[in-house]
């Protein structure tokens, strides 16, 4: 079965609960918390959960600081998606054994974001088992509602955060930088590996655009995979511009613009938001960015139908979708 098979799968078995206001299918599920007569106040929690596996996610005998670090981060960008500010999280965590040096050097990368967020591990597990780490993240939305994939609509505008296809890059070469990079290591190939080792999840983004955006997703997949889904829960298509794809310049410089554009759409692990903007909020998009965000870029437009077509520069007659990210080798 294909993951999106899984998904439905278990989603048509959930039974539904009056707490749940957002369930499966989106970034993070939208909860109540029951009332309390002396507190009234609405209390809806956005909670997310992310498994990353060794083999699967990162590489065997990969940095014990940045297998922390991404798996906190890719829960945290979840949040972000939903315009949540992070409160908690709880760790699981299987390990084939309790090595006191690695737990050591994976305490520092955990914490080290945790404490830049603000966010706190609350509770969690450990069991002897392959190394798999699992993280539930709950936040709060920031603004009156949480952000959902479902909020398109025609003639919106469609923006990326950040840079993409650098991180989806060091996955499939590996092999080749097999060293985890350095946070503040200077050579063209550190700065791709750090794109994957220590993915920044865009909470500031996130929480900013709350008020602003109509739909968002992360972009965790690829973003011509994130962004059909995006549009598919919104009932709409889109047209976007190629030469408009924010690709990392080191990578465009290592492997050309081609290449670097195709691990933009479907090489994943970037971690950037995807979101859709009303045309009339875009004085206060520009307004609110210069706080949060160092790269925006509008790449398209929500059209009617259900097609996300791309329209290239050299050939400007626009191309149905043509990528198709899941399968066996998904990640």
């Amino acid at each position: 079965m294909h993951e999106h098979e899984v998904i439905a799968l278990l989603k048509s078995r959930a039974p539904a609960h009056p707490s749940v206001q957002v369930g499966i299918g989106d970034d993070g599920a939208v909860t109540t918390l029951p009332r309390d007569d002396q507190d009234p106040a609405d209390a809806r929690l956005v909670t997310v959960t992310d498994s990353l596996v060794e083999g699967t996610h990162f590489p065997a005998d990969y940095s014990p600081e940045c297998i922390a670090h991404r798996s906190l981060a890719t829960n945290l960008s979840d949040l972000a998606a939903m315009g949540a500010q992070p409160l908690w999280f709880t760790l699981s965590l299987s390990l084939p054994a309790a090595e006191s040096t690695w737990l050591e050097q994976f305490a520092d990368g955990l914490f080290a974001l945790a404490n830049q967020v603000g966010v706190t591990l609350v509770g969690g597990d450990t069991v002897r088992g392959p190394l798999a780490v699992t993280i539930t993240a709950l936040g709060r939305p920031a603004g009156k509602h949480p952000v959902l994939r479902s909020g398109a609509e025609t003639g919106d505008l469609i923006f990326v955060t950040g840079e993409l296809g650098a991180a989806g890059y060091v996955w499939q070469a590996h092999a080749e930088l097999v060293t985890p990079a350095k946070e503040d290591a200077p050579d063209a190939h550190d700065s791709l590996r750090r794109a994957f080792d220590f993915p920044q999840p865009r909470i500031k983004a996130g929480t900013a655009l709350a008020p602003l955006a109509s739909a968002m997703i992360d972009i965790s997949d690829g973003l011509q995979p994130d962004l059909s889904r995006m549009l598919a829960a919104s009932g709409r298509g889109a047209e976007c511009q190629l030469a408009d794809l924010p690709c990392a310049h080191a990578l465009v410089r290592h492997v050309g613009l081609e290449r670097a554009r195709e691990l933009a759409l479907t090489g994943g692990d970037d971690y950037e938001l995807c979101f859709t903007l009303p045309p009339e909020r875009r004085d206060q998009l520009k307004v609110t960015a210069a706080d949060w965000c160092h790269n925006l870029t509008c790449i398209g437009a929500v059209t009617d139908g259900d097609q996300l077509r791309w329209v290239d520069a050299t050939d400007p007659s626009p191309q149905a979708e043509t990528f198709s990210h899941f399968g066996s080798s998904a990640t």
